[in-house]
């Protein structure tokens, strides 16, 4: 869609109070919007600065819509959308309904241009729901209902249903009416001439936009470039043709001098073409056709369409001409499809070495992901049989250490038996030597634990540490009835071992099961090997 629905736009600072701050950027920028583009631009740039700084979102929204409405009529459609989606982020963020409201309707004008319809529509429906509700809690004027139903009234009145156009003309009319009763809006009154034209009411839609012809020349020349279409289509549907072309000329020159409605160069540019190749003027014709694609390329990239037509104007054209240059045109398209052949021979050449790179790409990957996943198995491999020998390693020690703890034990008792004989033979006149002997054996006898301790340790090397990391409160007795329980040693063989009674060895065990916190059912022997 090359319509902006910039009537609305415009309209509002003669609907609407006055509802937001001034700075002096915001005025400067204002000052030159029709006059010095890049300075509003800056000055605009400059008001958002301050009211970021200020923290006044409300303000800052503002701010950042009427730049963006500036770039939109100045064919900078992507700057414009990115600042109004900037605007609708804030305004959502700091949940300010009717900043929202403004910023839809902005929305909704934009999505038109790119023949988002729905989209538009349901911005622009949005932008009407939020300031229905607002102006009916009298929380902001009515003026800004009126201007969404003036611009959802564009929409329709653009997309050629004219019908429902009206309807919202006349919704405009029945708000604007119930404020300012006997007062005109030539805002309306335009719009309200143009859709006569289209019913055929040709006499009374002339009076009545000639009437907003010699308003908008005293109170706003620039909404003259919308004016002067009006009429243009308005003669040119009676046939009018030089006025016609006078009108569309004349909405030219008006936007070019007020740097306004620029997208309204586009529309006049390619009636005029028209016009002119209707009446065989085709070197003119060929002229604004151009200009209006060099706009659309400007702002949308190239558009098949207007270009066969602008081919179609220059053929015609050239048919006017002499048969030499008729030869040179067609000696330069055949070099064009010469150069287009060799473009296609390389765009496939091209597309099949990208094919083949990426075939043999995925071959590679896929190889390296299978060797990748062979050397993860085998290191997998490796790792359980290394685990597995270890396991078998500490196994075939703790048996040794076992069967060396037994030895120990069974010399224990033949010492302890020793000691009982030698303490019976009280009658052996050498009685110092004996008692030597038996404190001998007593020291001895105490050492067998250490013995077997650092052979342990030296074995099971994270025992100890593991246990007690988990059950911080096992003492050194209770470390080593875990040591003799992992070993599978009886209590018997235990008691010979620590050198306490097997009553004592029983009671550390019960000890131990409430330490370690196991139920009646639990195997301790289990629980203890798997450290």
């Amino acid at each position: 869609m090359f319509v902006v629905l910039t009537t609305l736009l415009y309209s509002r600072p003669i609907w609407s109070q006055q509802t937001y701050k001034l700075n002096q950027y915001l005025e400067e920028a204002r000052k030159n919007k029709f006059v010095n583009f890049e300075k509003s631009i800056h000055n605009y740039e400059k008001s958002i600065e301050f009211f970021s700084f200020k923290k006044d979102t409300f303000n800052l929204i503002n701010s950042i819509n009427e730049l963006s409405e500036l770039y939109g009529h100045n064919l900078n459609y992507g700057k414009a959308y990115d600042g109004y989606w900037k605007a609708l982020f804030l305004a959502e963020k700091s949940n300010d309904q009717f900043s929202k409201s403004r910023v839809y309707q902005s929305l909704g004008w934009l999505y038109s241009f790119y023949n988002r319809n729905t989209k538009a529509l349901e911005n622009l429906d949005n932008a009407l729901e939020i300031s229905k509700e607002l102006s009916s809690k009298n929380k902001i004027s009515i003026d800004y209902t009126i201007s969404d139903y003036f611009s959802i009234a564009n929409f329709y009145r653009y997309n050629k249903d004219f019908e429902t156009a009206k309807t919202y003309i006349d919704s405009c009319y029945l708000y604007f009416q119930s404020k300012n009763e006997g007062i005109r809006n030539y805002f309306l009154e335009s719009e309200k001439g143009f859709l006569l034209v289209n019913e055929g009411n040709y006499i009374k839609a002339e009076e009545i936009l000639l009437k907003s012809q010699e308003y908008f020349k005293e109170n706003n020349e620039s909404y003259l470039v919308i004016i002067h279409y009006f009429l243009a289509k308005l003669y040119q549907i009676k046939k009018d043709f030089d006025k016609s072309k006078f009108h569309y000329n004349q909405s030219l020159e008006l936007s070019y001098v007020h740097n306004s409605h620029m997208n309204y160069q586009i529309i006049n540019h390619k009636e005029l073409s028209e016009l002119f190749y209707d009446s065989k003027e085709y070197k003119k014709a060929f002229f604004h056709i151009k200009k209006a694609i060099e706009l659309e390329n400007k702002i949308f990239g190239i558009n098949s369409k207007n270009n066969e037509y602008l081919f179609e104007i220059k053929d015609k054209y050239r048919l006017q001409k002499e048969k030499q240059e008729q030869l040179l045109k067609e000696r330069r398209l055949s070099e064009l499809e010469s150069k287009q052949k060799i473009s296609l021979l390389r765009f496939i050449l091209l597309f099949v070495i990208l094919f083949f790179l990426i075939i043999v790409s995925i071959m590679v990957f896929k190889n390296l992901k299978r060797k990748h996943k062979r050397e993860k198995r085998l290191l997998k491999q490796r790792q359980r049989l290394k685990l597995n020998e270890s396991k078998k390693a500490i196994k075939f020690k703790n048996k040794e250490l076992a069967k060396s703890a037994l030895q120990l034990i069974e010399k224990d008792e033949f010492i302890v038996g020793l000691k009982n004989s030698l303490s019976e033979n009280k009658d052996n006149p050498n009685l110092n030597s004996v008692n030597k002997i038996i404190k001998s054996i007593q020291s001895g006898m105490g050492s067998n634990w250490k013995e077997f301790e650092a052979r342990f340790i030296n074995i099971n090397q994270d025992f100890y540490k593991n246990l007690k990391s988990n059950f911080p409160t096992l003492t050194q007795t209770d470390l080593k009835i875990c040591a003799l329980i992992k070993l599978n040693f009886s209590s018997k063989d235990m008691a010979s071992l620590l050198g306490i009674s097997v009553e004592s060895v029983h009671t550390s065990r019960y000890r131990l099961r409430k330490k370690l916190k196991l139920e009646r059912n639990d195997n301790l022997v289990e629980f203890i090997s798997n450290y």
